[in-house]
């Protein structure tokens, strides 16, 4: 299946600005209510779970909504429309409106993490529909197993390209200010809301069949039946391979930009980052077409290796390491590039091989699996583990009296040991077919 330039085209636009909102719910909207109303690890893993849960449902719904119409374009373009504009609604989510509201006796700090909590849900469900369910589909029905490996390499670079997009972006504005955030939203939003709208123009519809003619929600339960697990126990296999390595990532990165900032204290971590983003995007595109060329049982360990290696570094940074300065730059660097091209590598390697165990023009209907192992269990369990690893952490005290915890290197060694249990256990499995193979 040959792809044109306006396939390849399309595939970065939509998903270059699906991942920049997703950048700034997973890793900034942490920020925004840990700087705005101070909120504590247990509500930001809170927000984390509950935005899970939102994301997993929705895509399960709509996915077998994408299947039943066969209209992945149509999902994706007023997806991405509604997503812009609840994107948007954040600007009104500030401490001085609030108080405005309900006067000086409501805690408008209290008030404040439940409305970000409900908006991220409301917001992940218009995400959802648009990316996880109505986009991931497309992509999947729009290659074959000859490009899926270069797609879905593109396709994972795009989270850390996106990463790098916002911190630059976000580097001229002062985040302790509730002006900026508001400026923030308002530029998001607007871009997410345009693109869907030039979705309308530049989006091909693969040709999309219902195989089976199942009524909804017949659709919705398919991916739960005894039968279908058992004809396709080598796409299920990957998805608990996939949640397990998932939950290893959820455990450090709803803390890690404030790690960076507050208990390494690099206010210039943007700029530690930003090149180590640059080659960790070119790393995965690497992934992506030598897995096309390799397959999973060649690129999965070694994607996983530069993760470890990189949880390893990022440990022993504060403890060898203490020192502020250069001494301090250059490690947390490296070990910020072998864990980002190791993540990224990752999802890069197992989307490749869930695409490709994905039956023909079942796509939609599956995506909710996907989500419920990259994205639901991962979000409930990942960061609760980290809330643990954090119960006890320092604290600072803020210049209005309150208090904020202090993310510890820990957060990388409980990472690491969790990362550790999928290694083994696929250097297991597949040596075990390969020895069987050869029989």
């Amino acid at each position: 299946m040959r792809k044109n330039g306006k396939f390849w085209a399309t595939l970065l636009i939509f998903s270059l600005t699906g991942q920049i909102a997703w950048v700034v719910e997973n890793m900034y909207f942490n920020v925004f209510i840990y700087k705005m109303f101070h909120a504590s690890a247990s509500e930001i893993a809170l927000m984390v779970t509950a935005s899970a849960i939102a994301a997993t449902v929705t895509t399960i719904l709509m996915g077998a909504l994408s299947d039943k119409i066969g209209k992945r374009k149509l999902l994706m373009c007023v997806g991405y429309i509604a997503w812009g504009i609840s994107i948007l609604s954040f600007a009104l989510i500030r401490a001085d409106y609030i108080s405005a509201v309900f006067g000086s006796a409501v805690s408008a700090a209290s008030i404040g993490v439940s409305l970000v909590i409900i908006m991220d849900c409301v917001m992940t469900f218009f995400g959802s529909t648009a990316n996880d369910a109505a986009f991931n589909a497309w992509l999947t029905d729009s290659t074959d197993e000859h490009n899926r490996g270069a797609a879905e390499g593109l396709n994972s670079m795009m989270p850390l390209i996106s990463v790098l997009v916002v911190f630059g972006g976000f580097m001229g504005f002062d985040l302790d200010k509730a002006s900026s955030w508001t400026v923030i939203y308002m530029i998001i939003g607007g871009v997410v809301l345009l693109i869907g709208i030039l979705g309308f123009w530049i989006v091909e519809e693969p040709p999309v069949k219902n195989p089976d003619n199942l009524g909804y929600f017949a659709t919705i339960l398919y991916g739960l039946r005894p039968d279908v697990i058992k004809s396709n126990g080598k796409l299920y296999l990957s998805m608990i391979a996939y949640m397990i390595f998932s939950i290893s990532i959820q455990i450090y990165m709803p803390y890690l930009i404030i790690y960076y900032e507050q208990t390494l204290g690099m206010a210039d971590y943007v700029l530690i980052m930003a090149p180590a983003i640059i080659l960790a995007a070119g790393v995965t595109a690497v992934f992506g077409r030598l897995t096309d060329k390799h397959g999973f049982r060649k690129m999965v360990l070694l994607a996983l290796g530069m993760l470890a290696l990189g949880y390893i570094l990022l440990y022993l940074v504060p403890a060898v390491i203490p020192a502020e300065g250069l001494a301090m730059k250059i490690p947390v660097f490296l070990g910020s590039l072998l864990m980002m091209s190791g993540y990224l590598s990752g999802m890069a390697v197992f989307g490749t091989q869930l695409r490709n165990y994905t039956p023909e023009h079942m796509a939609g209907r599956f995506q909710g699996l996907r989500i419920l192992s990259q994205v639901l269990i991962p979000g409930i369990i990942g960061p609760q583990i980290g809330a643990a690893v954090l119960k006890d952490a320092p604290t600072i005290l803020n210049n209005d009296g309150t208090t904020s915890f202090l993310p510890s290197a820990d957060i990388f060694l409980v990472a690491l040991i969790v990362l550790l249990i999928v290694m083994i256990a696929l250097a297991v499995y597949l040596t075990a077919t390969r020895k069987k193979q050869a029989a």
